[in-house]
């Protein structure tokens, strides 16, 4: 059996509104096994963000809060850590590539300084061997010139260029986990390849695990063994990356993969998922995504269904109280 590197269970985020509280994530609950890569998946919106950032302990100067669940890095509960035991698990034991490049750089510090601060921290390095260090992961990412862009301050580089340095930010230490918020935005299609390339290249050697956040299904479908499908803060479908594929059973899952284009299809016009995800503040009642769905019944818009494994798998887990009609019924959501 795969030994669990990364357990959540009932993962509970909220946010304090000046008269009211909103819940960005709900009951959620996942897995990542040492080697394995899971994609995360889902609209703007959704809470898979804010997953992420729960999981590294980084909501403390928001007005978000952890309030229920536990977050078990090899077995230890990070949530119940302080401030100053979570500084050395991040970076080291567990590391994130985050979404905005241009926002999560500190403008007025060198890239070599922001880059060598987590290697000198956590490996017995002088500062020499961590410039080596610094240069070599550079090199790795695909800067072509890895002395001047440790001289850069961040607003001298391109937004591609940035992305990078905080990929190579994530990598540095080579952690056990890395979790990568949309790795690949800003970057062309080459220079995606390799970055891909790389971060499955560290997995195999150090056998880590990787939590794939991004909206590109194609991504998904390259890099990761098995995918979660959120919706307003709740998982709505988990299962094997071929099998889901092959045969999405949630409406809102079916919507996702229908919108993406197919090469040879003849389509014209792709077709889209109707409305948007709604606000947390007024979330709606019974399943969330009801107002969106052509499936929907009145018990749908009551009543709000458990996460639960699809009769006869242990591996597949749907939130729907009529997935059998939507995946029966011959044409998707």
């Amino acid at each position: 059996m795969a030994e669990k590197l990364l357990e959540v269970k009932n993962l509970r985020t909220e946010f304090k509104r000046e008269k009211s509280t909103v819940t960005a994530v709900n009951d959620v609950s996942f897995s990542i096994d040492k080697g394995e890569v899971l994609g995360l998946v889902g609209e703007s919106g959704c809470g898979k963000s804010v997953t992420s950032l729960s999981i590294m302990g980084l909501l403390l100067d928001t007005s978000g809060k952890v309030t229920n669940g536990e977050v078990l890095l090899d077995g230890q509960d990070l949530l119940k850590l302080s401030k100053k035991e979570m500084r050395s698990i991040r970076g080291r034991k567990m590391s994130m590539i985050f979404q905005n490049p241009m926002s999560s750089l500190n403008p007025c510090m060198r890239v070599e300084r922001q880059i060598t601060e987590a290697i000198l921290l956590h490996n017995k390095f002088s500062k020499e061997q961590a410039h080596k260090r610094a240069y070599d992961v550079l090199k790795s990412v695909g800067i072509p010139d890895p002395d001047t862009t440790l001289r850069s301050y961040p607003h001298q580089l391109s937004g591609g260029m940035s992305q990078r340095v905080m990929i190579a930010m994530a990598l540095s230490c080579e952690p056990d986990l890395m979790i990568a918020d949309e790795p690949t935005t800003a970057l062309d299609v080459t220079i995606q390849a390799q970055i891909l390339e790389l971060m499955l290249q560290i997995k195999e050697e150090r056998n880590s695990g990787i939590l794939l956040i991004t909206h590109d299904l194609g991504v998904v479908a390259e890099m990761c063994s098995r995918v979660i499908v959120m919706y307003a803060g709740r998982i709505v479908e988990e299962a094997p990356v071929k099998e889901l594929f092959a045969d999405p059973i949630h409406p809102y899952t079916n919507g996702l993969i229908a919108s993406v284009p197919k090469i040879g299809s003849g389509v014209k016009k792709l077709p889209a998922i109707p409305g948007s995800v709604p606000d947390l503040s007024v979330m709606p009642k019974g399943c969330k995504f009801a107002p969106r769905c052509k499936y929907a019944t009145e018990k749908c818009r009551q009543e709000e269904p458990k996460l639960q494994y699809l009769p006869g798998s242990t591996t597949r887990k749907i939130r729907c109280h009529v997935f059998n009609r939507a995946k029966e019924g011959g044409e998707q959501a």
